[in-house]
């Protein structure tokens, strides 16, 4: 009779994973779970610090987002969105529309992250099309950048652990070297910083600038390339050059809303307003595939005109607008309301950094122990004076994260980044869990 897990590799084939590695580290095979614990079929729990790929914003089994998707089901669960509407996705917009950055009034509803900036881009595109700006066919990103893994995301990423490989498939967009202020080549600091590596910026502007319809950001926060953090001078000043340019900006807050930077949305850092805005993840909590692309209105109008002028966005996916995901989108926004998570968040967040700090800040192989709202991040390196970090072969972080598996704590990596993106409403009984389980497995693998 086969394992459960044997009866899941024959067939499954798991995302961002080499599977031969599933030989000695089968997957874990979740049963149920509720706020920051999941439990195994054998009922073995795990601290998910990492809230399932950042989605699940208010943990697991939420009582609320509950409640208004089972009520929801029993009215209606799907409705194709092309000439139909409903309640939810209305009050959801409406709702939105009050609390994003002003000046973005009009929502796209997709049903992933990458759909979201996929749309974006094609947005952006037609825009320039449309009003007169037919030169304007590129994109501009910042390195070390990620965006989705459908092609056209891939393209304005600069991954090459996602994207290398496809290359011959992907759009020529313009790379921007993204801010390092970890090893900053100028000397400065993320907190004393006059952004001198905007330099970069501006010199592609100044090169590529007329043949570029959008700049593709990820706000103060480039998750996937080790939650690497730059400051909202640097957001501010590329609004401006943008702005000089003739150049859309989209932000990509698909990690970064919804909280996770300390604000709704990590614009609001900068205090500025970009042209498209995508986001997910946290909009239904995790509980709902759904995403959202929002716009300002010169873009919407740059589309409305008689169908025989061509104008029209054609682009949808089949479970945009789902019921369901607004119904839990709308559950999330009266949580964050009317518990105040943002405000406890804070303060959790600051009690946060002065944990890790006393715990891992004198650590010779921690490097860096960086922070935006609740996201902490721990870059491990061999040698902490040159920063120079340990050889990738070794695979530190997987390493780290097999041991903290065994503590009952998921851990996922980025690299030899190990970080925290826990639900915003943990309690710091569960953070010190947490901190103890990644404290046992770095001593395990990195030596007491």
């Amino acid at each position: 009779m086969p394992t459960i897990e044997q009866r899941d590799l024959r067939h499954i084939w798991h995302p961002c994973a080499q599977m031969k590695d599933y030989e000695d580290l089968p997957p874990m095979v979740i049963d149920h779970a509720k706020g920051v614990w999941l439990y195994d079929v054998y009922g073995k729990a795990y601290l998910d610090i990492v809230s399932s790929w950042w989605a699940n914003l208010l943990g697991h089994a939420n009582d609320t987002i509950n409640a208004r998707i089972t009520a929801q089901l029993g009215r209606l669960e799907h409705v194709i969105f092309a000439n139909f509407s409903h309640r939810p996705a209305i009050a959801l917009a409406e709702r939105l529309a009050a609390r994003v950055p002003e000046g973005l009034t009009k929502f796209h509803f997709n049903d992933n992250g990458s759909s979201a900036v996929e749309a974006a881009l094609k947005m952006a595109f037609q825009y320039c099309q449309q009003t007169g700006r037919t030169q304007k066919t590129r994109f501009m990103c910042l390195s070390e950048g990620y965006h989705g893994e459908t092609i056209g995301a891939l393209s304005v990423g600069s991954m090459d652990l996602f994207a290398k490989i496809y290359q011959p498939m992907m759009m020529d967009n313009i790379h921007v070297e993204a801010p390092d202020c970890y090893r900053c080549p100028f000397g400065q600091t993320r907190e004393h910083c006059d952004c001198a590596c905007f330099c970069h910026a501006e010199r592609a502007f100044k090169e590529h600038g007329r043949e570029t319809a959008a700049m593709i950001v990820e706000p103060l926060l480039q998750g996937s390339a080790g939650m690497r953090i730059y400051p909202a001078a640097y957001l501010k000043k590329l609004r401006a050059l943008c702005d000089a340019h003739d150049v859309l900006l989209i932000a990509d807050e698909i990690a970064t809303g919804f909280g996770r930077t300390g604000r709704l949305f990590a614009t609001e850092r900068a205090e500025i307003t970009p042209d498209i805005m995508c986001v997910s993840k946290g909009l239904t909590g995790g509980y709902m595939p759904m995403s959202i692309t929002i716009v300002k209105e010169k873009i919407y109008e740059a589309f409305y005109a008689d169908w025989s002028e061509g104008r029209a966005f054609m682009h949808s996916h089949t479970y945009a607008g789902n019921p369901l995901g607004c119904a839990a989108a709308l559950a999330v926004l009266d949580i964050i309301e009317e518990e105040n998570i943002l405000e406890r968040a804070e303060e959790t967040a600051a009690w946060l950094t002065g944990r890790m700090k006393d715990t891992f800040g004198a650590h010779p192989n921690v490097g860096e122990i960086r922070h935006i709202g609740l996201i902490h991040a721990v870059e491990l390196v061999a040698d902490r004076m040159e920063k120079r970090p340990f050889d990738s072969k070794r695979r530190l972080g997987y390493a780290i994260y097999r041991r903290a598996l065994q503590h009952g704590l998921v851990l996922r990596p980025l690299g030899d980044v190990l970080y925290f993106n826990p639900p915003l409403n943990i309690t710091r009984e569960e953070l010190d869990i947490a901190i103890k389980g990644m404290q046992e497995a770095m001593d395990e693998v990195l030596g007491a």
